[in-house]
């Protein structure tokens, strides 16, 4: 069996768990991509039953001291790499357990960009794009991801009973986000000038919104003003967990609304002023 074809009965895998496409797609771009690289190594088809631990080693390698990767993306590839070989052995594909000798790829996580609330709502209000202001609005009081909010229709937005049904998160989960008396009051207005469309964030030219025209948006918001930092869709999100973990909310529940699995993903939204920390020794 060729390396293209484990691939390929991979993938096959894949969609019967229930992965999300987007999982999906990320695991087959790097598979791929180690794939394309060690046919030009051998040049020409690679088998499954040649390769060896050097292989993924020298691959691994390559992507540090020749392409100069960081080492978020090399953990990933190397996570990718070894779920693939742990698919491969079960399944007898190859003729050693390469996944076993495969090494986490050590990574410190770096504290994100993050805005204050006031920071946030000071930014927000120089969005010249309406509904991009009020999609602004909701990442920063609900936590969403750009592409969780994007996918929202009318009937996930429940003003009733004050809830955002998510229904197809990070990884193809679901889950509620409820909505704060603050952002009621933004999508309430919203409801009653906002355009017909497939989506709830909708332009009356295309009836939904694009990821690019998001970014657009919050690019020029960011040249206008002049912010020395780097804000994206994604900041606000940061921001959402920063100022609830400010507030002395539980993590458990700050992690329940982020849509994680693990709180050590959460952690790394938490951040410390310098304020906070002259009130922590206080206690000394």
């Amino acid at each position: 069996m060729t390396l293209n074809e484990a691939i390929l009965e991979y993938k096959d895998y894949m969609h019967q768990r229930e992965k999300s496409l987007k999982t999906i797609e990320g695991y087959m771009q790097d598979l791929n991509y180690f794939r394309k690289w060690l046919e030009k190594e051998w040049n020409g088809p690679v088998y499954m039953e040649d390769l060896s631990f050097n292989d993924v080693g020298s691959f691994l390698r390559y992507l540090k001291e020749e392409k100069n990767y960081k080492a978020a993306s090399r953990k990933r590839m190397s996570s990718a790499l070894k779920m693939f070989f742990r698919f491969a052995w079960k399944r007898k594909f190859c003729s050693e357990d390469i996944a076993s000798e495969i090494e986490d790829v050590k990574c410190i996580p770096k504290e994100r960009e993050y805005m204050t609330e006031e920071e946030a709502l000071e930014f927000i209000s120089n969005i010249r794009h309406k509904v991009v202001k009020v999609l602004a609005y909701t990442l920063f009081y609900t936590g969403m991801r750009l592409s969780e909010a994007l996918s929202l229709t009318d009937a996930d937005v429940d003003m009733k009973n004050c809830w955002i049904n998510i229904r197809m998160g990070k990884g193809g989960k679901s889950r509620k986000v409820p909505i704060c008396s603050k952002l009621k009051t933004i999508l309430a207005d919203y409801m009653q000038w906002k355009a017909e469309g497939t989506r709830f964030f909708a332009t009356s030219k295309t009836g939904a919104l694009s990821k690019a025209r998001v970014q657009s948006a919050i690019r020029e918001t960011r040249e206008k003003t002049g912010t020395k930092k780097n804000i994206t869709a994604h900041v606000f999100r940061h921001s959402f967990a920063s100022e609830l973990v400010k507030r002395d909310v539980n993590i458990v529940s700050i992690s329940k609304l982020l849509g994680h699995s693990n709180l050590k993903t959460t952690s790394i939204y938490t951040h410390a002023s310098d304020e906070q920390l002259k009130e922590a020794i206080k206690v000394l």
